[in-house]
């Protein structure tokens, strides 16, 4: 069998890193015909959509296999190790849980320590770590346990398939309650939006101080960031959650796997724009000239424009005296004005007499008066009524009856 430029480079790939492809078998199948004949290319695109996507797509209930020791057998050349800071009030949990950290280090052959007089936390490879990325994973592990996530979430980075993200959000927002008031925003009343989002996304979210820290699949944490950072930007995450449930209803659906979903997901604009505050003087910007303003003229200038500066000096202090004496006049004459405003009696207002119009007699109609004393005559109590209607039959004979009794 012919050895293909793909096959070459993978399988260099696996011995540069020691490590195994990550694709599956049918992946991995050359150009190439039985017999080491390749098939002549033609113009046309043979293979068709579904074709790439099924290359493309992992088959169901594949699974890539544990890098073991016989995939590297002679180990590791280097020596790496992290370190990381701890807070104060994790010392206790951390002394606490600290053996069943040692305990899932030592699978992987790597070596934790504790320092709590400095306050952190060491790990390194040893002689016998097998798997190169092994040290990172414990890496992850010692930030998460200092980010105050529980060891029971924390240990599961230890896993081919986990991944975790930590995410800076205290430098968003400037303003401090506007910060408070978001990042509750996003935990929600009793730590609803969060848990919604855990079981969205598949990954553990842990809000503390300034970070969240999100454990779990790569997508899911592509996602738990996107709902994090726009949560910052006032944006609620309300929206998020409802469009990744939508897709998440999309995705059980296999003919909709090779179409777009943009006519299905939801589209959210601000209704409530705030208007920018206008300022109440306008500054009215002028016409841009590539020259520059005029020099303003001196008082040497002013001088000989008047004439002022061939003048003598006795005279130009005779003409400044003249000037301080008029103003000195004016302000005279204008403080006396205010001292004589307070003598000055005020104006009376003049007495308003009031005058009774005469009533006018009005034409009285007698006509209309008579009718309405007819009217109030047939209304009042115990007076009989104009035309009394006929006894009844019933009435008589009550009548009768009462007598006959008495």
């Amino acid at each position: 069998m012919a050895v293909t430029p793909t096959l070459r480079m993978k399988a260099a790939g696996e011995l540069h890193t020691g490590r195994r492809s990550p694709f599956p078998p049918t992946t991995m199948a050359s150009s190439t015909t039985g017999g080491g004949v390749s098939e002549p290319q033609t113009g046309k695109k043979t293979k068709s959509l579904a074709d790439e996507s099924e290359l493309l797509s992992v088959p169901e209930g594949w699974k890539e296999a544990a890098f073991t020791k016989d995939d590297n057998p002679r180990g590791l050349l280097e020596e790496s190790s992290f370190a990381t800071l701890f807070p104060k009030y994790r010392e206790a949990y951390l002394k606490e849980c600290w053996p069943l950290v040692e305990k899932a280090l030592g699978e992987s052959n790597i070596k934790a320590s504790l320092d709590l007089i400095e306050g952190s936390i060491t790990v390194c490879t040893t002689k016998k770590t097998f798997d190169p990325y092994a040290i990172v994973r414990a890496r992850d592990l010692i930030k998460l346990l200092a980010r105050s996530v529980p060891f029971e979430q924390a240990v599961r980075i230890l896993q081919d398939d986990m991944a975790c993200d930590i995410i800076k959000i205290g430098t968003l927002v400037r303003n401090r309650e506007r910060f408070v008031k978001r990042r509750q925003r996003l935990i929600g009343p009793k730590g609803s939006t969060l848990k919604a989002l855990e079981l969205l996304t598949n990954c553990y979210v842990m809000v503390q101080g300034n970070t969240v820290s999100a454990l779990g699949p790569f997508n899911g944490l592509k996602e738990v960031r996107k709902v994090v950072m726009d949560t910052m930007k006032n944006v609620h995450p309300i929206y998020n959650i409802k469009t990744l449930m939508i897709k998440r209803e999309l995705s059980k659906d296999p003919d909709l796997r090779l179409q777009s979903w943009e006519r299905f997901l939801p589209k959210f604009r601000h209704k409530n724009l705030t208007k920018r505050r206008e300022p109440k003087k306008k500054r009215v910007k002028k016409e841009y000239t590539p020259f520059p303003p005029a020099q303003p003229e001196s008082t040497v200038d002013k001088e000989l424009a008047t004439g002022e500066f061939f003048l003598r000096e006795s005279v130009k202090k005779r003409k400044k005296m003249e000037e301080i004496k008029v103003k000195q006049a004016e302000a005279l004459t204008q403080r006396q004005e205010e001292r004589n405003k307070a003598f000055i009696p005020p104006k009376e207002k003049p007495l308003m007499k009031k005058t009774t119009k005469a009533p006018t007699e009005a034409t009285l109609d007698i006509e209309a008066i008579k009718d309405k004393v007819r009217k109030a005559k047939t209304k009042k109590l115990g007076a009989p009524p104009v035309n009394p209607a006929p006894p009844t039959s019933t009435t008589t004979g009550k009548k009768k009856k009462s007598k006959t009794k008495g």
